[in-house]
Protein backbone atom coordinates (compact mmCIF):
# COMPACT_ATOMS: atom_id res chain seq x y z
CA UNK A 1 0.00 0.00 0.00
CA UNK A 2 3.01 2.18 1.03
CA UNK A 3 4.64 2.02 -2.85
CA UNK A 4 1.08 2.80 -4.40
CA UNK A 5 0.68 5.83 -2.57
CA UNK A 6 4.24 6.85 -2.93
CA UNK A 7 3.91 5.96 -6.83
CA UNK A 8 0.35 8.04 -6.83
CA UNK A 9 2.47 10.86 -5.00
CA UNK A 10 5.45 10.96 -7.53
CA UNK A 11 2.78 10.46 -10.96
CA UNK A 12 0.61 13.73 -9.42
CA UNK A 13 3.67 15.74 -8.77
CA UNK A 14 5.12 14.80 -11.83
CA UNK A 15 2.15 16.07 -13.98
CA UNK A 16 2.13 19.34 -11.62
CA UNK A 17 5.61 19.87 -12.35
CA UNK A 18 4.87 18.94 -16.27
CA UNK A 19 1.62 21.49 -16.12
CA UNK A 20 4.07 24.43 -14.48
CA UNK A 21 6.72 24.49 -16.87
CA UNK A 22 4.50 24.39 -20.24
CA UNK A 23 2.29 27.12 -18.20
CA UNK A 24 6.28 28.97 -18.15
CA UNK A 25 6.86 28.32 -22.43
CA UNK A 26 3.42 29.31 -22.70
CA UNK A 27 3.87 32.90 -21.28
CA UNK A 28 7.44 32.92 -22.51
CA UNK A 29 5.71 32.72 -25.98
CA UNK A 30 4.26 36.07 -25.59
CA UNK A 31 7.42 37.70 -26.23
CA UNK A 32 7.46 35.87 -29.63
CA UNK A 33 5.16 37.85 -32.42
CA UNK A 34 3.21 35.20 -34.16
CA UNK A 35 4.08 32.34 -31.93
CA UNK A 36 0.78 31.88 -30.85
CA UNK A 37 -0.31 30.92 -34.37
CA UNK A 38 2.23 28.27 -34.76
CA UNK A 39 0.71 24.96 -33.98
CA UNK A 40 3.19 23.90 -31.18
CA UNK A 41 1.26 27.84 -29.86
CA UNK A 42 -2.23 26.35 -30.28
CA UNK A 43 -1.50 23.06 -28.79
CA UNK A 44 0.26 24.91 -25.69
CA UNK A 45 -3.43 27.50 -25.74
CA UNK A 46 -5.71 24.46 -25.22
CA UNK A 47 -3.95 23.14 -22.46
CA UNK A 48 -3.04 26.32 -20.31
CA UNK A 49 -5.66 28.73 -21.16
CA UNK A 50 -8.16 27.00 -19.26
CA UNK A 51 -6.23 27.46 -16.26
CA UNK A 52 -5.04 30.87 -17.27
CA UNK A 53 -8.17 32.16 -18.11
CA UNK A 54 -9.69 31.62 -14.69
CA UNK A 55 -7.14 33.84 -13.50
CA UNK A 56 -7.42 36.34 -15.57
CA UNK A 57 -10.83 37.01 -15.31
CA UNK A 58 -10.50 37.91 -11.48
CA UNK A 59 -6.51 40.06 -12.45
CA UNK A 60 -6.81 42.66 -14.12
CA UNK A 61 -3.54 43.52 -16.04
CA UNK A 62 -1.42 46.77 -14.86
CA UNK A 63 -0.42 48.85 -18.05
CA UNK A 64 0.33 46.24 -20.19
CA UNK A 65 1.62 43.55 -17.87
CA UNK A 66 -0.54 40.51 -16.75
CA UNK A 67 0.19 39.18 -13.46
CA UNK A 68 -2.11 36.55 -13.82
CA UNK A 69 0.51 33.70 -15.18
CA UNK A 70 3.03 34.46 -11.78
CA UNK A 71 -0.51 33.86 -9.71
CA UNK A 72 -1.51 30.81 -11.66
CA UNK A 73 2.15 29.45 -10.87
CA UNK A 74 2.12 30.12 -7.38
CA UNK A 75 -1.26 28.11 -6.80
CA UNK A 76 -0.03 25.29 -8.98
CA UNK A 77 2.65 25.63 -6.44
CA UNK A 78 0.79 25.72 -3.48
CA UNK A 79 -1.12 22.67 -4.56
CA UNK A 80 1.95 20.67 -5.21
CA UNK A 81 2.88 21.34 -1.60
CA UNK A 82 -0.61 20.70 -0.45
CA UNK A 83 -0.23 17.44 -2.12
CA UNK A 84 2.29 16.49 -0.55
CA UNK A 85 1.03 17.42 2.99
CA UNK A 86 -2.25 15.35 2.31
CA UNK A 87 -0.40 11.71 1.25
CA UNK A 88 1.80 12.75 4.60
CA UNK A 89 -1.41 12.91 6.71
CA UNK A 90 -2.96 9.73 4.91
CA UNK A 91 0.45 7.38 5.13
CA UNK A 92 0.49 9.08 9.44
CA UNK A 93 -3.47 7.46 9.30
CA UNK A 94 -2.80 4.49 7.16
CA UNK A 95 0.44 3.52 9.25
Amino acid sequence: MAYFMSLLYTILSKALDIYSTLIIVYILMSWFPGAYQSKFGRLLSSICEPYLGFFRRFIPPIGMISFSGIVALIVLNLAKSGLYSLFQLIMRIVY
